[in-house]
């Protein structure tokens, strides 16, 4: 690793670290770059250069949760429905400890004009988050919905899904409780938010039985 590509490893991941200190558990649009730059201790130039907007951060954020989730699976495979569930309970998680940047990311994510492009993850940063793990570099990201669809290939297989429809129907269908529950979870106040995602996931799952 370069130091320069390791400098601009470390500015990117302590942007997003800072950002999410600064909104807690506030909405993302109260969140002001200008905070984010004092707290760094960079310009606003050296800011966009890495985020050429401020929701980038909210990509960045969440493309970082896939590889968490790549990182967790690889140390600890899951297959099938509890493969399903493991994703529903890590979003709960952070559901409960950022709802501001998670639901400003279900905003963003339903703007046509977002890009279509995944946020990159460069190698330093992968190495930066995960020193310890092996061959870090290696290990794809996938999104949710890549993830959610591996997992429900593998629930047919297993014969815990019987239902007879296409994969991709599922798939969106199961990514449709999970972002749907992110929104009515806020609106309703339910607590505690993770048994929630689990009660709409079972009695989506019991009518794919």
């Amino acid at each position: 690793m370069s130091l320069r590509k390791e400098k601009a490893a470390r500015i990117r991941l302590a942007i997003l670290d800072q950002a999410l200190k600064l909104v807690g558990k506030r909405p993302f649009q109260d969140l002001y770059v200008d905070d984010i730059c004092a707290k760094v201790k960079i310009s606003k130039v050296t800011f966009f250069k890495y985020f050429p907007q401020k929701e980038d951060i909210l990509l960045y954020f969440f493309r970082l949760w896939c590889l968490r989730r790549a990182v967790e699976l690889k140390e600890k495979p899951k297959q099938g429905l509890s493969g399903i569930q493991y994703l529903f309970d890590r979003l709960a998680d952070d559901c409960e400890a950022f709802p501001g940047i998670m639901l400003g990311l279900v905003g963003y994510l339903s703007d046509p004009k977002r890009p279509r492009k995944p946020f990159p993850v460069k190698v330093e940063e992968k190495v930066l988050l995960f020193p310890e793990v092996r061959e870090v570099n290696h290990i794809e990201i996938l999104s949710i919905e890549q993830m959610i669809e591996n997992f429900v290939l593998e629930a047919i297989f297993n014969k815990e899904i019987t239902r007879t429809t296409s994969t991709p129907e599922i798939t969106r269908l199961l990514s449709t409780v999970l972002y749907g529950t992110m929104v009515t979870g806020h609106l309703t106040q339910q607590q505690p938010l993770k048994m929630y995602f689990r009660k709409n996931l079972d009695m989506t799952v019991k009518g794919l039985a």
